[in-house]
């Protein structure tokens, strides 16, 4: 049997079954086969693939969920795992003859990739406490979206059959939300009166010092409106069922947020990553589980870790066109919106970030522009605090005299 020097193995990551394929230093197929999403198949693919090459190199499509136990396994052999983004796979795959779309088709997609590229993202194995950022942190994500799903809906049946109620407040307040559990008609209201609502609201402790602005502001929202819509009865005790999912959840959320920032303060860089102006504990968290936590080995320079989270910009030349800059079609958009979101905090108080960002709108930069410039600085800055051990202040460290 030929053991041949190297090879490549691609992996279509599924949630029941992996599609495996591996390809050697010409492209030709050494063998493709489905492997079950188990530690016994698994490790027999491995073992398959070891018996080809003296040296293996795997690449996979998904690097979360459905791909833990897999690459666990795969990152014990020592070998090098890169990650193959699904829209790469997508546009690759273009490069082969024949149109049809398989999963084994995809595996040689993904293994051409790592093949004739050299520039993928390694896959690196995460310590424990990334590992359980990046589980929170994805059901922190579930959560808010779930949230901002049951405002939008609330806020929807709201004002099909109270409209000036549905004007009146912010109903991602908790105190807004403890309202709707009790009233949602202008006649529920106008039964329990100013006093009946100061003391619904207290019972069911809303926010002491906003009871007497809910309660005018409610009263007020009633005497606009003196007719009972057709769905009232049906529509009313869906907002209360509603309101109550949605304190309920208000909580889980904010459970899970002190257990997020109990593990992230555990990291050795949190403290660094808080010092910049804009991080909490939430998008530092979701900084380390993006970028799988070692970020200096992992990118090698600030510019890669820019690149990766689309803040620099590539450009697009054509002809006499030259100097065209546009902002990338692959990149990590979790981590963009962490910068982003950091930046946006940090320019709410004088700072060097809000400095930097009036500096920008100055130059005739729009607030977006200026956001995202102010984005890729904080990239810079994160990066030189990681590689230094420090954290940020605004007067530089000085430097100790060469002898």
């Amino acid at each position: 049997m030929k053991v041949r020097e190297i090879v490549w193995a691609g992996i279509d990551v599924g949630k029941h079954t992996h599609d495996a394929c591996v390809v050697d230093e010409t492209g030709k197929v050494v063998f493709s086969q489905k492997v079950t999403n188990s530690q016994v198949a698994i490790e027999g693919l491995i073992a398959r693939t070891a018996k080809k090459a003296g040296q293996v190199v795997w690449a996979v499509d998904m690097t979360s969920g459905a791909a833990g136990l897999l690459l666990t396994l795969l990152l014990d052999t020592g070998q090098p795992v890169v990650y193959v983004p699904g829209r790469l796979v997508n546009r690759m795959a273009g490069a082969f003859a024949g149109e049809g779309k398989t999963d084994a088709k995809d595996a040689r997609t993904i293994a051409e990739t790592a093949r004739m590229r050299g520039d993928l993202t390694p896959v690196t194995s995460p310590n424990d406490i990334v590992s359980d950022l990046g589980v929170l942190t994805a059901r922190r994500e579930d959560l808010m979206a779930d949230w901002v799903r049951g405002i939008n809906r609330i806020r929807e049946l709201l004002a099909s059959i109270f409209p000036s109620l549905e004007r009146a407040f912010d109903f991602s307040t908790r105190s807004a939300l403890i309202l709707l559990t009790g009233f949602q008609t202008p006649d529920g209201i106008r039964t329990a009166g100013p006093d009946g609502l100061r003391s619904y609201l207290t019972e069911h402790q809303a926010h002491t010092r906003s009871i007497p602005s809910i309660v005018d502001k409610t009263w007020a929202a009633a005497g606009e409106q003196t007719v009972a819509l057709p769905t009232e009865k049906v529509t009313a005790p869906l907002i209360a069922r509603l309101a109550r999912q949605l304190l309920e959840l208000d909580r889980e959320i904010k459970d899970l947020d002190k257990q997020l920032a109990e593990r992230f303060e555990a990291h050795p860089d949190a403290e660094r990553i808080t010092s910049v102006d804009g991080f909490g504990p939430i998008l530092g968290a979701e900084l380390l589980a993006d970028t799988g936590g070692d970020l200096l080995a992992t990118f090698g320079s600030s510019g890669r870790l820019a690149a990766y989270a689309g803040l620099a910009p590539v450009p697009r030349d054509s002809g006499r066109v030259r100097g065209n800059l546009h902002r990338p079609k692959r990149y990590h958009r979790g981590l963009r919106r962490v910068f982003y979101l950091a930046a946006l905090s940090s320019i709410r108080p004088e700072g060097p970030s809000r400095a930097f960002y009036q500096r920008k709108r100055g130059e005739g930069k729009r607030h977006t522009q200026a956001l995202i410039a102010l984005a890729r600085r904080l990239v810079d800055v994160i990066w030189a605090l990681l590689r230094d051990g420090r954290t940020f202040q605004i007067t530089p460290p000085t430097q100790d005299n060469a002898a």
